[in-house]
């Protein structure tokens, strides 16, 4: 019934447009009517004969109404024939009675009813030209009051050029006259008027066109893809079919019929005002009225809301304006002649999209939300296909989706640096532990591990790597599965989204992670236990590098062999990474060594020593024999290189600390102590604390230490000072600076105490001896400075 009752308006609507409209403009109007649903024109045939037949009648009232008092003055002018020739026969038949007199008067009533039968024939005749004047301006009336102003239109052409010339001598065809400019301005206002009402509501109504449009595009992009993964699966069913309703109808689900803008909107405003405006002879004021409004209105529409990027609904509502905006327009380009022009209309397209560019590239920018950013690409995807079904150049839109994924893959980086951290932060640094079969398929599963010798060992047993190690290697999957999402409808090959993927890994790689690896090894709680951890993890995402690789190309189907494949480069960065770890290793080495040493104690006045090595050196040998231990796990090299210089660097601080400036006085006995902590070092590293050193190689650390002490403890000055610069000298290693600042401390305290009191006892001259050895070691460095 519904659908009846639209049919019949239509019909209505579409015979009050014939009658209103120009004959040579009613062939788009009759098409309508054809492109309806079927039986649509025999019905509409019906009721153009209906129509056909009340016009008919309503001629035959009028011509009625009128030929009645016609008939009657033709009537009263036959009588009145009839009279006068009865009044002649009489006055023929009684002349000869009638005196002069009576003839002259009848003479006279006879010339009198003359006059007034052609009076009254002059009158019948004027009156049949005025009555058609007097029905075509009772019509005009008609047709104003009707609001029919083109038909009215052509009523004022036709008593203009037809009839008010016929009866121009008339005073009341004058006033006429007069009145139809008058009539024709006031129509062209009302016309316009309409027309400003049609501009106020299509700026209202470009949201819900827009909003159809849209859609429509996201239904056949959806549909085309269906139909594309249907072929490719080698499907023989049919995919759609067309239901009862002439609607296409998809895996059992019927398609939205499809709406268009003359379907949403009353366009009737602006083809009436061009009509009007044309017979007017003023189509090109109208012209440039419209145009001059639409501009305004598409710099209204461009014009977005402040907090357009806080939602995606708010990118939603700017591009319905926008569609429906060039919606409404490219159907004015179709339906009417002229009044826009493709030339129009694309001037009016790039004027919008540079001013949309800048929106987007503006308003995009303050987006830190990955997922909006996703929908608002998805959104300029639709956009683009939405005008481009129009005939919009759209290239310049997706050259902006180039760089809205540049910002897309910025706030993904963002997003994982912050998954990273959480990762790092919760990682135990241990060994992952596997109780049974279940769980080594768990984590094997979740990250590629294969080690023959670990897979032979029983259960439960231990994977090298700690749990941060299989979450960073989906994570960085989840990350590309992100960011080919982006990739998705950008109508780009696969060779393309196969490097956009692997430079945004790499960017991963080697920003972000690479970032959060070097942030992890600096923080002051990560130990020497988890330093070596996360050795071993980096070796171990190294290794997985290559399965990376295979997961890229497993998605885009482009052979690794390509030419212009890009490389990920994350074998570098978990060598950095490692570079980085094993650094912080010797230096954090070096600061534990330093915390020990700051622990010694001695008594520099000693007589004689304890005959044992001081405790703090024991505890710092004990720490670096069980921390070497941990060092297993660790690539040879790296451990050597962390053993060597800890061992350089205890030397050196042991040196510094006898030498120190601010110790004046340093006794025999003391050094005889210091000579005990310099044994224990010495066997420390001859008892291979790491495997892989060469004959005495880790011991040649301490001696510059040894060669010092013994030339203090044996008092060999004699033999230092003759084979001295001799490349076979027993005390090469010994400098004459270093040996003259501890000969110097120790002589100062000779003169307070008894430290050489065995020398003052047995010969005062070996005093003397002393000042020789202090004097020549003096030239010594002297002669070393002149000579530098």
């Amino acid at each position: 019934k519904n659908e009846t009752l639209e049919c019949i308006t239509e019909h209505e609507r579409i015979l009050q447009e014939i009658e209103s409209t120009d004959t040579a403009c009613v062939g788009p109007t009759l098409r309508s009517v054809y492109d309806d649903q079927p039986n649509a024109h025999k019905r509409f045939m019906e009721k153009l004969d209906a129509r056909i037949r009340n016009h008919d009648r309503e001629i035959e009232k009028m011509c009625n109404f009128h030929h009645q008092g016609f008939v009657d003055a033709i009537t009263e002018l036959l009588k009145v024939r009839a009279d006068a020739e009865k009044l002649m026969v009489s006055a023929v038949s009684t002349s000869e009675g009638l005196s002069h007199q009576e003839v002259t008067a009848q003479t006279e009533e006879v010339i009198r009813c003359r006059v007034q039968q052609r009076n009254m024939a002059t009158t019948v005749e004027k009156l049949h030209l005025c009555i058609p004047v007097l029905e075509m301006y009772s019509k005009l009336k008609e047709q104003l009051e009707s609001k029919r102003y083109y038909a009215a239109l052509k009523t004022m052409e036709q008593l203009e050029n037809i009839y008010i010339p016929r009866v121009s001598q008339y005073r009341f065809c004058q006033i006429m006259a007069e009145t139809l400019p008058k009539l024709r301005e006031e129509i062209k206002e009302v016309s316009m008027s309409d027309l400003k009402d049609f501009l106020e509501s299509i700026r209202k109504h470009s949201d819900k066109i827009g909003e159809t449009a849209m859609r429509q595009a996201q239904q056949h992009r959806t549909f085309l893809s269906t139909v594309q993964k249907h072929v490719s699966a080698g499907c023989t069913k049919p995919l759609y079919s067309l239901n009862g309703r002439g609607a296409f109808q998809h895996n059992g689900l019927a398609t939205e019929d499809v709406l268009t803008a003359h379907d949403l909107v009353d366009f009737s405003p602006v083809y009436r005002c061009l009509h009007i405006y044309t017979v007017l002879g003023d189509r090109e004021t109208f012209e440039n009225y419209y145009r001059k409004q639409r501009k305004k209105q598409a710099r209204l529409v461009l014009q977005p809301q402040s907090n357009m990027h806080e939602t995606v609904e708010g990118y939603r509502k700017y591009f319905n304006q926008i569609v429906g905006f060039f919606v409404v327009e490219d159907h004015i380009l179709h339906a009417t002649q002229g009044l826009v022009t493709r030339v129009f209309t694309e001037e009016l397209w790039n004027m919008a999209l540079s001013k949309i560019i800048a929106v987007l590239r503006t308003h995009s920018s303050y987006c830190n939300d990955p997922d909006l950013v996703l929908e608002l690409k998805n959104l300029i995807v639709i956009f683009a296909d939405t005008l481009q079904g129009y005939g919009f150049q759209v290239n310049r839109l997706f050259d902006l989706l180039f760089e809205i994924r540049d910002q897309y893959n910025e706030t993904l980086l963002k997003k994982w640096a912050v998954v990273f951290r959480e990762i790092f932060e919760l990682d135990n640094y241990s060994p992952i532990p596997v109780e049974n079969e279940d769980e080594y398929k768990s984590v094997v599963g979740r990250f590629p591990f294969h080690d023959a010798e670990i897979e032979k060992q029983p259960f439960p047993k231990k994977l090298p790597m700690s749990q941060s190690v299989p979450q960073i290697y989906i994570q960085v999957k989840e990350f590309i599965y992100a960011s080919l999402k982006f990739s998705e409808s950008l109508h780009r090959s696969s060779t393309e989204v196969d490097d956009m993927l692997r430079k945004s890994t790499n960017l991963l790689l080697t920003r972000t992670l690479s970032g959060c690896l070097h942030n992890l090894i600096r923080k002051p709680h990560i130990g020497l236990t988890e330093l070596v951890q996360i050795i071993i993890n980096t070796t171990h995402l190294e290794q997985a590098c290559k399965y990376l690789e295979e997961f890229i190309t497993n998605i885009t189907n482009v052979s690794p062999e390509t030419v212009h494949t890009t490389r990920l480069y994350g074998l570098s960065t978990f060598k950095d990474a490692r570079h980085a770890a094993e650094g912080e290793i010797y230096t954090k080495l070096n600061q534990k060594i330093d915390e020990f040493i700051q622990l010694a104690d001695y008594e520099w006045g000693m007589a004689e020593s304890d005959g044992r090595a001081s405790g703090y050196l024991m505890d710092l040998i004990n720490f670096l024999r069980s921390t070497f231990q941990v060092f297993t796990h660790l690539p040879g090299k790296v451990a050597q290189t962390a053993c060597m210089s800890a061992c350089k660097h205890l030397a050196t601080s042991l040196m510094q600390m006898l030498l120190d400036t601010e110790l004046k006085q340093i006794s025999m006995g003391a050094i005889q102590q210091f000579n005990l902590d310099v044994i224990q070092c010495e066997l420390f590293a001859s008892s291979e604390p790491v495997p892989g050193f060469q004959g005495d190689t880790l011991q040649l650390a301490f001696i510059d230490l040894r060669q010092l002490l013994d030339l203090f403890m044996v008092w060999d000055w004699s033999t230092y000072l003759a084979d001295y610069g001799q490349p076979t000298c027993k005390y090469l290693r010994v400098n004459p600076s270093t040996a003259l600042a501890l000969l110097e401390k120790m002589k100062d305290t000779s003169k307070k105490n008894n430290l050489f009191s065995q020398f003052r006892k047995n010969d005062r001259d070996k005093q003397k001896l002393i000042e020789t050895v202090v004097k020549q070691l003096r030239s010594l460095v002297n002669g070393m400075s002149q000579h530098s």
